[in-house]
């Protein structure tokens, strides 16, 4: 099992001490959340939390992924870093691949792309983008990031996007793995069928098994569960040494771990130094113990 720590809304002043002591203690992997702007009047729904309200958000500090990674790549040596999940589908996918690419050069290929469709309209709306044929929109984003990322020529055309024959340079030295977020069926199915893996917003063990059992099937239908997968999840169960066991039992192979509820709305009040603490109580506590 690998671990990673979840540095949601987090201030700006606490980010570097946080990514070392991560590294330092033994997490394989920072997450990093996208999170675009906040709407004055929005009736969008959130699906991963009790109330599906985006309050928790107002006043959050969210750095933009790419910029927030650059930083922590820049300030660590190996820990690997995850987006979960960036909003892929209200950004244009020549500007996002330009920047992937010289995130995973310039951090020596140590980047993972978590990817999904955000729930919010009004991200949409803010960026001039169609919240109609999302989905589509996202299929063809993935397709030109891996086209663009191989450093070759590459042209695409699509009811949504003609992008003439160009190149991009550098390009990492091996494929950024694209990681697939969301719990809905439709989700389930563009993972399996075009992802490097999948990334679990939140769910009871129970659930997660459920999923992850449609997600094999999936696999076996698309012809490809002989490839490498990767199986992401948050969740409370991590915080105890027989939670990491069920969710390793089925199948997890990386956790996200938070240490404030973001959700509950509350401020949080732990200094930085608590913050670090709590990095290390948990890989005393939980990792170093597991991998023993």
């Amino acid at each position: 099992m690998k671990f990673s720590l979840n540095l949601s809304a987090e201030p700006i002043e606490h980010i570097t001490a946080l990514a070392q002591a991560a590294e330092q203690a033994g997490f394989s992997a920072i997450s990093i959340p996208d999170s675009i702007c906040y709407p004055k009047q929005a009736d969008s729904t959130y699906p991963y939390n009790a109330d599906g309200s985006r309050d928790f958000l107002e006043d959050q500090p969210f750095i933009d992924p790419f910029i927030q990674a650059t930083h922590i790549a820049a300030v660590t040596h190996s820990i690997r870093i995850i987006t979960c999940v960036y909003k892929l589908p209200v950004r244009q996918p020549v500007i996002v691949a330009k920047m992937l690419s010289s995130i995973a050069a310039i951090s020596n290929n140590r980047f993972d792309f978590g990817v999904g469709i955000s729930p919010w309209r009004e991200d949409f709306a803010a960026t001039g983008v169609p919240w109609e044929k999302r989905g589509a929109r996202l299929d063809d984003c993935i397709a030109i990031l891996r086209g663009l990322l191989t450093g070759d020529y590459f042209s695409f055309k699509s009811e949504l996007f003609e992008i003439p024959e160009i190149k991009l340079c550098p390009v990492p030295g091996q494929p950024v793995a694209i990681l697939l977020g969301g719990h809905a069926e439709v989700a389930l199915q563009r993972a399996a069928r075009v992802g490097d893996g999948w990334i679990a917003a939140s769910g009871k063990v129970e659930e997660l098994s459920v999923m992850l059992e449609r997600l094999r099937e999936l696999r076996k239908q698309y012809q490809r569960d002989h490839l490498p997968f990767q199986l992401h999840a948050m969740g409370a169960e991590a915080f105890t040494l027989p939670g990491v066991a069920k969710l390793q039992a089925i199948g997890i192979d990386q956790v996200y771990l938070g240490f404030h509820d973001i959700y509950s709305g509350k401020k949080d009040q732990r200094t930085l130094q608590q913050k670090i603490d709590q990095v290390h109580w948990y890989a005393d506590s939980i990792i170093n113990k597991q991998q023993n």
